[in-house]
């Protein structure tokens, strides 16, 4: 069983910043789960553009308000408490925080630890 707080992840190799967001990653690859779980915050009045073009990815927002933008065809989605959504195709996004936004994440194939976007928004595959 694996049992852990955020508190204790806060300062850790398992918090990862960048410039529009911070992710808390509470489950990644070597807990064996087979997927990462993250809490993330992405700061108000950000707009990040993400393509996983390695991992599926699901999201479900439990604070804030936000739009998700699908490069691939301009359709714009509104992103508050109860919206989940999921990158089943690696669509190429962007998300933009209006307000501050707090999404749990999921990964598949989990996530190693030390992954941040590269340039074109994509986490690379680590083993």
């Amino acid at each position: 069983m694996i049992v852990r707080t955020l508190g204790e992840i806060s300062g850790t190799d398992r918090e990862t910043n960048a410039e529009t967001w911070v992710s808390r990653r509470l489950l990644l690859k070597a807990d064996g789960m087979g997927f990462s779980l993250h809490d993330t915050i992405l700061y108000a009045g950000t707009t990040t553009k993400m393509e996983y073009q390695n991992h599926l990815e699901a999201v479900y927002c439990i604070e804030g308000k936000g739009r998700l933008k699908d490069l691939s065809n301009d359709q714009e989605f509104a992103i508050e408490p109860g919206t989940m959504y999921a990158l089943s195709g690696n669509e190429h996004h962007i998300l933009i925080a209006e307000e501050q936004l707090r999404m749990i994440c999921v990964f598949n194939p989990p996530i190693v630890g030390p992954e941040t976007h590269d340039e074109n928004g994509v986490y690379p595959l680590l083993e």
